[in-house]
């Protein structure tokens, strides 16, 4: 097991490393941006105000509503590594990592954005007449329209390479991953036994899962923002505690991101690299841009058209990374908590946070409760849409089925080797995703353009979206 651990670790390593994903991550996203004309901020309060306020868009086909679609992918993205990946990536990369963890976001959205509008664009209605769509769809369907035969032939490698990295990281970082923070949390702050909480994170999950994704959807647009909602106001609190050290703690984040941090404390030091391969792997392990992964739940909106979900589906970065993400990493730098060392990441957030109010780290417990249990539940959708890609419909129930009792598997074992193979799956998923995007890239800016010019102020009725659309040149 040791070696096991110690290959995917090297691996890992090279994967999110500074020739792989690091350079691939972002220049996608930086290339859609300028590609996009800066989409992500032109259209930021709009396509907030869609998602949040309209919440619907009638006259769409779709399985859930735009909203819910937004919350079944934060469901999945808010988890575990807004919490403890913040503090792994500070605790190892410096404050510094905290920016590249910005960078990542920002860039990120046109990402976001193209792969929720390519999920929308070729998703197909399945067997039992529900939406599917995601990476598992577009990269076959699209490089067939736009390639031909041959085209449609290396999408379809493309795509079946996705599906299979999906699934196994479904059961990674969707599951087993998840399953174990939850009770190690639950066992620390409050003496509940791991085995309970594998048991009642097994009878909630199958409970939830029986319903498939319209069950998915009510739950998390139920719970998904109270939780975040909560965690923030606790934030807040610790922030206005600590208001004296906030300009030193944006001091440190901008100055380090570009030139590394010394040793201190039981920090061993950072260079200027480490802290930007740190900043964008827990990043995008936060908000997933780039993964592919919200695309299969924005391919489940009701919406009249793809920029429509796709400018919805780019806000849950925004909300992850640069709000969730940032008050957890000024919390961490505030506090001084960083200094300690890697070896206390697990407990990092926590301790900032009890350390500046009563029963902080009981929050922060309960917030890791609720912010894994949440991921488990959209990821689940996420593997059954990828099992169903590859088997076929009758694979999701017995999918459903080893899922739910992989949490409670997760629950109750250490899971060093899983955290590992986590890593390796995300990437190696994000990896076909990213070749499509730049690839699909023409088609995603030419549609996008056309109906931004015709819709600017995302109000257009059903009616007048399919009138102006059918006039569109060919």
């Amino acid at each position: 097991m040791e070696n096991l651990n110690s290959t995917l670790a090297d691996i890992g390593s090279v994967i999110w490393g500074p020739f792989v994903l690091i350079p691939l991550l972002l220049g996608t996203g930086l290339f859609l941006t300028i590609r996009l004309r800066a989409l992500q901020f032109r259209k930021l309060g709009p396509a907030l105000h869609l998602g949040l306020v309209r919440r619907s868009d009638d006259g769409g086909a779709g399985d859930i509503t735009q909203y819910q679609a937004l919350t079944t992918a934060l469901a999945a993205t808010v988890g575990v590594g807004n919490i403890v990946g913040v503090a792994t990536a500070i605790s190892l990369g410096g404050p510094g990592a905290l920016f590249w963890m910005w960078v990542t976001a920002l860039v990120g959205m046109a990402s976001k954005y193209s792969e929720a509008f390519l999920g929308v664009r070729y998703r197909v209605t399945d067997a039992r007449g529900e939406q599917s769509g995601g990476p598992q769809y577009y990269l076959h369907r699209g490089f067939a329209e736009l390639f031909g035969r041959t085209g449609g032939r290396v999408g379809l490698v493309l795509s079946i390479v996705f599906a299979v990295f999906a699934v196994l990281a479904s059961f990674g970082i969707g599951n087993m991953t998840q399953g174990n923070a939850v009770a190690a949390q639950l066992d620390n702050s409050f003496g509940v036994p791991v085995v309970a909480s594998g048991v009642i994170l097994f009878v909630l999950t199958g409970a939830v899962l029986l319903g498939g994704i319209k069950a998915i959807g009510r739950v998390t647009a139920g719970f998904v923002p109270l939780m975040i909602v909560l965690y923030l106001l606790g934030g807040m609190v610790v922030l206005v505690l600590n208001a004296d050290a906030i300009p030193g703690a944006f001091g440190q984040i901008f100055t380090q991101a570009f030139s590394g941090t010394s040793a201190v404390g039981g920090f061993a030091g950072a260079a200027i690299m480490y802290a930007i391969q740190m900043g964008v792997a827990r990043g995008i392990f936060s908000n997933e841009s780039g993964m592919g992964s919200a695309a299969i739940a924005a391919a489940a909106a009701k919406t009249t058209h793809p920029t429509r979900q796709g400018l919805v589906s780019m806000t849950q970065t925004f909300i992850d990374t640069i709000i969730v993400v940032t008050f957890t990493g000024l919390v961490i730098v505030t506090s001084g908590v960083w200094e300690r060392g890697s070896d206390t990441a697990g407990t990092m957030t926590a301790d900032a946070f009890a350390e500046a109010m009563p029963y902080g780290d009981k929050l922060v417990a309960v917030a890791i409760a609720f912010f894994a249990f949440s991921t488990i539940l959209g990821w689940s959708y996420y593997g059954e849409r990828c099992v169903e890609r590859l088997v076929g419909a009758g694979g999701v129930i017995p999918y459903r089925m080893v899922f739910t009792c992989v949490v409670f598997v997760g629950a109750v074992t250490e899971l060093e080797v899983v955290w590992n193979f986590a890593d390796v799956m995300n990437g190696l998923m994000a990896i076909p995703n990213l070749i499509g995007l730049l690839v699909l890239s023409g088609l995603i800016v030419r549609e996008t353009r056309y109906y931004l010019d015709n819709d600017p102020t995302l109000t257009a009725t059903a009616a007048q979206v399919e009138e102006f659309m059918g006039d569109r040149p060919r």
